[in-house]
């Protein structure tokens, strides 16, 4: 397999034969994802000290929204073992599970399925590689912080999970699509315990948002280069630090006007590697090697 793996599509997966053991990322878009060269490198290495792995080879497909269903009964039907799931699919594919684990029921998302006999069982490990993320990073906890979550997507539900589980002092989440946001709180309302939970037009931040917090933006908002940042942080109090899950670019609008501001500053790089060693060893039941992933990981960004 080539270092720059190719992106395949339904066509392509009607017809598929690949013989060994297979892993893959599917989304819209799907060109920018390094998952398979995180992936690769991890199962290479798990391969040289255990032969099962030789065959192994995780794959980059996209597909569309409307083809979703149809590419989940292929994707079983030629054996793939494990899927991870990207925009816009980590919300679409909740109907089209056989089992889901806690985290999924939650957020109303999945980003790994696990293959069964009887079709697809699903895991969200956004929330976990959220947490290691922002701890490796950031040397920031969850737990008694006021967050302000922007986006109101698959990505965000995994996020908003994570802060109501880890008890965040206060959560904000803002969203330009009034609708989006108003069906994510009312999903989270029996999660909230002790934890302020307020929604917020990104247009027209509120004054009160908190001093100090933690801003985390899980929309899809710079992913394209030229893509304006999802909030002027200049229009809220200044945060203490923004983690923005986009890894590629590594420096999205967001993080440049936050290192202007002097804000501390992480992109989801990380985030990509920690909810990937979850997910590998969901499907290999192996110990993971995450320093393996993280260089590769880096390597790939470098080399885009």
């Amino acid at each position: 397999m080539s270092a720059a793996e190719p992106i395949h599509t339904l066509a392509d997966l009607e017809s598929w034969s690949f013989a060994g053991p297979a892993l893959a990322v599917i989304g819209r878009p799907v060109a920018h994802s390094l998952s398979p060269a995180i992936h690769n490198a991890a199962l290479a290495e798990l391969a040289r000290t255990q032969p099962r792995f030789r065959d192994w080879h995780y794959f980059k497909f996209d597909i569309a929204p409307e083809d979703l269903p149809r590419a989940l009964a292929l994707f079983h039907a030629k054996n793939f073992c494990g899927l991870n799931l990207t925009v816009p699919h980590k919300t679409l594919a909740v109907e089209h599970l056989v089992a889901s684990d806690a985290f999924v029921r939650a957020a109303g998302a999945a980003n790994t399925l696990i293959r069964t006999d009887t079709g697809w069982r699903g895991a969200n490990t956004d929330c976990a590689g959220l947490s290691a993320a922002l701890r490796q990073d950031l040397g920031l906890e969850l737990g008694g912080a006021n967050v302000i979550l922007l986006g109101a997507g698959g990505a965000a539900r995994a996020a908003a999970v994570e802060c109501l589980r880890l008890r965040c002092a206060s959560l904000w989440i803002g969203n330009r699509t009034a609708a989006t946001l108003a069906s994510l709180l009312a999903d989270l309302q029996m999660l909230t315990g002790e934890t302020a939970l307020q929604g917020f037009d990104l247009a027209k931040p509120p004054a009160a948002l908190p001093t100090s917090a933690v801003v985390l933006n899980a929309t899809s908002l710079g992913l394209n280069p030229d893509d304006a940042a999802p909030l002027d942080l200049k229009k809220i109090p200044k945060p203490a630090s923004v983690y923005d899950m986009i890894y590629r670019p590594p420096q999205t609008a967001l993080l440049r006007q936050a290192a202007v501001l002097g804000i501390a500053t992480a992109n989801g790089l990380s985030m990509l590697v920690h909810q990937g060693a979850r997910s590998l060893e969901f499907w290999t039941g192996a110990a993971v090697p995450v320093s393996v992933m993280q260089d590769a990981a880096r390597a790939a960004l470098l080399s885009a």
